[in-house]
């Protein structure tokens, strides 16, 4: 099976239902990449992977909060294989690559501009917004990420301003000296020379 958004949404629903054999509560995980652009119909694509930013708990006054992915506990585990295994796909079709953006600090508000969908009564998504995106993908092509998270940037269409802010929340990511000159030079070959001298 594809994980174009139709393949994608059944995958998730099979998770649900295997997490439902194994557990009474609901797991609830915050996703960003190729499935969230689908998700918010933001990108038209295939997408290799569902990526996990986080899981998303509540304390006891039932206030949300972020906690990494890594490692999944066993009983998602098994969902994600046994998923794999009927439809199909890579043993890591989801998996936890980007939850260590947790510990480097995130955009500033990305829990509040969170877009939630029910897949079902064990399993819920919250998937990061278009603005968010646009800051990872922006930070993913800086990194030598390849030519896909450069061409979903393009199609987000961001404005100057919010390059401009995507821009400072890179320069938080890395503390090396030279970074603010790579994003820059980024800025300028990509074509945003504006935004670059704004930096």
């Amino acid at each position: 099976m594809n994980l174009d958004r139709k393949g994608t949404i059944t995958a998730l629903k099979a998770l649900n239902d295997q997490l439902g054999m194994s557990r009474n509560s609901c797991v609830e995980i915050v996703v960003c990449g190729g499935s969230a652009l689908q998700a918010l119909s933001l990108v038209d694509r295939t997408t290799r992977d569902v990526d996990i930013l986080a899981f998303l708990s509540r304390d006891e006054t039932n206030v949300p909060m972020f906690e990494s992915a890594e490692p999944f506990p066993d009983y998602l585990q098994k969902a994600i294989s046994t998923v794999a295994r009927d439809f199909r796909l890579p043993n890591d079709w989801l998996n936890y690559g980007p939850t260590s953006l947790l510990s480097q600090g995130l955009p500033e508000g990305l829990m509040d501009r969170l877009e939630t969908y029910k897949i079902g009564s064990h399993l819920i998504v919250h998937y990061i917004s278009r603005f968010d995106q646009i800051c990872f993908k922006m930070y993913a092509a800086i990194n030598g990420g390849g030519e896909r998270h450069l061409n979903d940037l393009y199609k987000l269409d961001p404005n100057d301003n919010e390059l401009l802010i995507a821009s400072r929340w890179c320069l938080t990511q890395d503390a090396s000296d030279f970074f603010p000159l790579i994003v820059k030079d980024f800025l300028r070959k990509v074509g945003y020379p504006d935004v670059a001298d704004r930096l």
